[in-house]
């Protein structure tokens, strides 16, 4: 509505100069931003002040009373002779006068019209975006853990990748000795959010030489693509078309994954005009809910105030906050103290999978969250590999395991489609 100027923008400047000399009449020139000048003139020339003549802070305070007017005084210039008295009705007449014609100059200018055709641009900009879709390609499915504990569990069944995302990343260094030795790539992770003054995450996480790192901001990105590392941009970059896609790929990541913002549909689209080589999904995940920079760690479990002072309780405690029917959701601190709150139920993208093979995807990732007995961890592993595999159905994965059957971050219009006639 702005741009088509239904809506006030910015207040246009006005410069406004005056000339009031006794005997003559008084005259205001007025040049505003993007308008033609204006010559204002009263019809009786000036008298010779008795009491009080006018002076340039009497100009400015009367010509800067245009609030709600879309113009603002910018700058007052006064020549003044003879000290001339100038009543405030005629400035108040000439001001009102100056914002009719200005407002009339504005209301006759062309509208700002700037006409997009999708019929025509996004099949160009979709052209310019080369798919390779290697189907001959082994499907891959890697796994995210979150302690050392996971990742021990893990490397028992040899995934394809591990991605380690730990609140404590003077564990990262035991992670990589730990992978390298079972002879699998891992990739750290980076926070979610990049501050100034924080680069010392980065640097830390490069000390350790990874296989590559799991990217969440754009900072990462390119701090790790000056260093020659590899990178994989997490769900947090939105990539949710195949244009955002191709251009974290140029900005240095190998791989994309999804955002989390498309439902099933949207993902099949995704994968059919995208570069499939290089698209990600995740199929399994406990959803994060919302991410703050609040601790609850520190507030309720330390008599500190910040990270300096609280003792790390997240190193020792598990904290859940339970919801008006009963739900225990998991909440999570990273390295710069953040909290993210994770859905208690896991949810499962089961049924896209097999449409996302046909497509030509083949990078599938699972997120563990809790510390979960070995057992439900294998299960969990070789459920989504015998998935992939084309072994099992998705109503089993997803029945199996307990997992809400969805795709996108929220029931409804990210879900996938439903016929509206089903209820009847």
């Amino acid at each position: 509505k702005s741009f088509a100027g239904e809506l006030a923008g910015r207040a246009v400047p006005v410069d406004v100069a005056v000339s009031a000399h006794a005997g003559q009449r008084l005259r205001v020139t007025v040049q505003a931003e993007g308008h033609a000048a204006l010559t204002l003139e009263d019809d009786e020339p000036l008298a010779v002040a008795v009491k009080h003549p006018v002076t340039q802070e009497m100009l400015e305070q009367q010509w800067g009373r245009l609030g709600g007017t879309g113009f603002v005084l910018r700058r007052l210039t006064a020549s003044l002779s003879g000290a001339p008295m100038v009543p405030l009705s005629v400035l108040g007449r000439l001001r009102r006068e100056m914002v009719a014609q200005l407002t009339a100059q504005r209301d006759a200018l062309p509208p700002r019209v700037h006409t997009v055709c999708p019929e025509t641009v996004l099949p160009r900009l979709r052209a310019g975006v080369e798919r390779v879709a290697d189907h001959a390609a082994e499907p891959q499915l890697s796994v995210l853990c979150r302690s050392l504990h996971q990742l021990h569990l893990l490397l028992a069944h040899r995934p394809a990748l591990v991605y380690a995302d730990f609140q404590d990343i003077r564990e990262y260094r035991q992670a990589v000795a730990l992978a390298h030795e079972a002879q699998t790539q891992i990739y750290l992770a980076t926070p979610r959010i990049q501050k100034p003054g924080e680069l010392g995450i980065f640097h830390a996480l490069y000390r350790h030489r990874p296989d590559g790192v799991l990217v969440r901001n754009l900072a990462g990105l390119e701090f790790f693509r000056q260093r020659g590392t590899r990178t994989i941009a997490d769900y947090s970059l939105n990539a949710a078309n195949e244009l955002t896609v191709a251009y974290l790929q140029q900005l240095g990541a190998e791989r994309v994954t999804a955002s989390y913002d498309l439902n099933r549909d949207q993902l099949v689209d995704l994968a059919q005009h995208g570069r499939v080589e290089q698209l990600e999904v995740v199929i399994h995940q406990h959803m994060p809910m919302f991410h703050m920079e609040h601790c609850v760690f520190c507030a309720v479990l330390s008599p500190g105030s910040n990270k300096t002072n609280c003792g790390r309780p997240c190193d020792r405690h598990d904290v859940q906050l339970r919801d008006r029917v009963g739900s225990a959701h998991p909440l999570k601190a990273d390295v710069g103290c953040r909290n993210t709150l994770y859905n208690a139920t896991p949810q499962s993208g089961a049924e896209v999978v097999p449409a996302l093979l046909r497509c030509g995807v083949r990078y599938f990732r699972i997120e563990l969250l809790h510390d979960e007995p070995a057992q439900r961890l294998a299960q969990c592993v070789q459920l989504y590999r015998d998935l992939i595999a084309g072994q099992v159905s998705a109503r089993h994965v997803w029945t199996t395991l307990q997992a809400v059957n969805r795709a996108g971050v929220t029931r409804g219009t990210l879900e996938h489609r439903r016929d509206p006639l089903a209820i009847l």
